[in-house]
């Protein structure tokens, strides 16, 4: 495989391999970003790929060399740890941004590739009950009606905004006020699937909420009843299709876990088969479009898997990493460093 694999870690900041895994690269000194630093997410330039974003414990950083170096994205969030990134496949210079505990959660925005930053609505609580400080899990940017975006707060609610982030509804509730709604606050993951029929796709801490009406109603998959365990962390699309990857574990960080994958919108799931037990549950999932066969995933507690057949089957990695908090990999090859 040519290209460089990306790994974000909570306290090895970004480390990288440009030799399909042989070898890992840690970041250099003197860069914006620490090579200690805590990493919450990855975002691949979709035209550009040697141009990767990364929400840190410090801000945004920016690399143009595939990961090599970085240079701080001056913005309102220097200060803030951001949790998660996405860029409008169809205006790549549309980039929203999610920030969260230990800093104040709020929703920003660029249009013009992260030269300025806006705040946008709404004001999110500083505390909420469960997780104490309230951080943004989730972003998108609907790459079939672009004015669509999406956002999930682990326990705040799941919003939808219709004219690219300007104004924003909440559209979580309970049962006895949304009965066919999705009925739990603590979001994790968003997808939105072409179909037809269009789809959206929520995962929620205990369930997937699965929405073919643009969010008006939503059918509940219970995550313990249909699989066996509970903590439902992500859904992945794969690349090119409407096939998606979903992360499932026993807890968090968990004993154990499991990797599933649906050809039918996300209503029935298959087991994938991994090589060796995963030692706790699935924290990211990565890919690209350059090669869809090729899929990584990584764990809470540091293991790394391969697919190179779409996540049918899966082999773990040699190297072991502190926690994994995303993976992505890009088709640019990243200069050569010294590996560690």
């Amino acid at each position: 495989m040519e290209g460089t694999i990306l790994v974000a870690t909570a306290g090895q900041g970004v480390l990288r391999s440009s030799d399909d895994g042989a070898t890992w690269s840690r970041l250099g000194l003197g860069q914006a970003l620490e090579f200690d630093a805590v990493v919450r997410c990855l975002a691949v330039h979709p035209e550009q790929p040697d141009v990767v974003f990364a929400g840190a414990d410090a801000g945004l950083v920016r690399s143009a060399d595939a990961g090599v170096t970085w240079q701080r994205v001056d913005s309102p969030m220097n200060d803030r740890t951001i949790w998660s990134l996405a860029i409008d496949p169809t205006h790549p210079d549309t980039m929203l941004a999610g920030t969260g505990a230990p800093s104040r959660a709020a929703m920003f925005r660029t249009t013009d590739g992260g030269a300025t930053w806006e705040q946008l609505p709404p004001e999110i609580p500083e505390f909420c009950a469960g997780v104490n400080r309230p951080r943004i899990l989730t972003c998108v940017v609907d790459r079939y009606e672009p004015k669509n975006m999406w956002f999930g707060i682990e326990e705040g609610g799941l919003w939808r905004s219709g004219d690219r982030g300007d104004t924003w509804e909440r559209i979580d509730g309970t049962p006895a006020t949304l009965p066919h709604g999705v009925t739990n606050s603590d979001i994790h993951c968003v997808v939105v699937l072409e179909g037809p029929p269009k789809t959206i796709v929520v995962a929620v801490v205990n369930a997937l909420f699965v929405s073919q009406d643009d969010g008006a109603t939503w059918t509940r998959t219970d995550s313990r009843k249909t699989f066996g365990i509970y903590y439902t962390r992500l859904v992945k699309q794969l690349p090119g299709t409407d096939d998606l990857l979903l992360g499932i574990g026993d807890g968090t960080p968990g004993t154990t876990t499991r990797i599933l994958r649906s050809e039918d919108l996300g209503r029935t799931w298959q087991d994938t088969a991994l090589d060796t037990p995963a030692n706790s549950t699935v924290w990211a999932f990565g890919t690209h479009a350059a090669d869809p066969e090729l899929v990584f995933a990584g764990t809470k507690y540091g293991h790394l898997l391969r697919s190179t057949d779409a996540g049918r089957t899966w082999r773990k990695e040699w190297r072991e990493f502190s926690e994994i908090t995303d993976v992505t990999w890009t088709p640019a090859v990243a200069p050569a460093t010294e590996g560690h």
